[in-house]
């Protein structure tokens, strides 16, 4: 009996090594196919890197040397005159603040209600395939829709409707985010809280909101991140303003719109402001972005 023992266990690792042999077919044909995916996928991330690296250097490189401490105390100036971007800044701070504050709660409500409350019928997954096209609808039609709710309607632009126009790219971001993050709270927390007379809404707020907290912040982050960059919805709601402003009942000077204006004029002081602009905008969405990722990856 010890010696059949002896003789099956000593041929288990004889099998084993016959079928990760290199002489064996399977073997090599497996090899080769995933040598040459990974040769394919490093030669990916180093053709993406690349670029990246490529425009974040031109960007360092023409807008680096035009950061200064001007930029941020001076408004925009005229051709031939000295200047900065505060006046841009200080608008394109506003309108995505306002932005993010109209459209953060209505997210947050949506996704909740997603997650915790549509588990059955058709709303939530309508809901869900409508929020994906708005995810990925071209900012410019949100700009249109704008103009043709507020703008048309008020007789003017203003940066109230450039903020509506950005609330409205904020909110499916953070409805996404909300509703994935709640999805990853553990049932087996909502069933003990239930157990112990818990009743649903404290539910949600004191535990599933608490456990999903840094991924719903990661997603707001990341929705700033994405409409500090907007053109083309300003040009349709805020439009520019060449003055200091804090009325956000007219016209609003904002750094894409500034970035877009000044990179096609033919004045080289403005194309410089561009640059810089372009520079700083690039910097504080690479930023948000580390950010997001760090509080996500916490």
């Amino acid at each position: 009996m010890n010696t059949q023992t002896s003789t099956l266990a000593a041929s288990v690792p004889a099998t084993n090594n016959s079928v990760l042999n290199n002489d064996n077919p399977l073997y090599r044909k497996r090899s080769k196919i995933n040598k040459v995916m990974l040769t394919l996928s490093f030669a990916a991330l180093a053709f993406g890197l690349f670029w990246l690296f490529w425009i974040i250097l031109t960007l360092l490189v023409k807008g680096g040397s035009s950061l200064s401490f001007t930029l941020f105390t001076e408004i925009t100036p005229g051709p031939g005159e000295a200047g900065g971007l505060a006046n841009a800044i200080v608008g394109s701070v506003l309108m995505s603040a306002v932005g993010t504050i109209i459209g953060t709660p209505i997210g947050i409500m949506a996704g909740t209600y997603l997650a915790e409350y549509g588990n059955r019928g058709w709303l939530a997954p309508a809901t869900r395939f409508l929020n994906d096209v708005l995810l990925s609808a071209p900012s410019i039609i949100i700009g249109l829709f704008i103009y043709a709710l507020y703008v048309s309607t008020v007789g003017h632009y203003s940066g109230w409707a450039g903020a509506l126009a950005l609330s409205i790219i904020v909110i499916p971001v953070v409805v996404r985010t909300t509703d994935n993050m709640l999805m990853l709270v553990p049932n087996s927390l909502r069933e003990a809280a239930a157990a112990l007379g818990c009743p649903k809404w404290r539910i949600v707020t004191m535990i599933c909101y608490r456990s999903a907290r840094s991924g719903i912040i990661t997603g707001v982050l990341l929705a700033v991140a994405r409409i500090m960059g907007e053109t083309a919805p300003l040009l349709f709601t805020a439009l520019s303003n060449q003055f200091m402003s804090w009325n956000m009942n007219g016209p609003m000077s904002n750094l894409p719109v500034v970035i877009y204006q000044y990179a096609a004029s033919p004045f080289k002081d403005w194309n410089e402001l561009a640059w810089a602009g372009a520079t700083l905008i690039t910097l504080l969405v690479l930023g948000l972005n580390i950010l997001a990722r760090s509080l996500f990856r916490k």
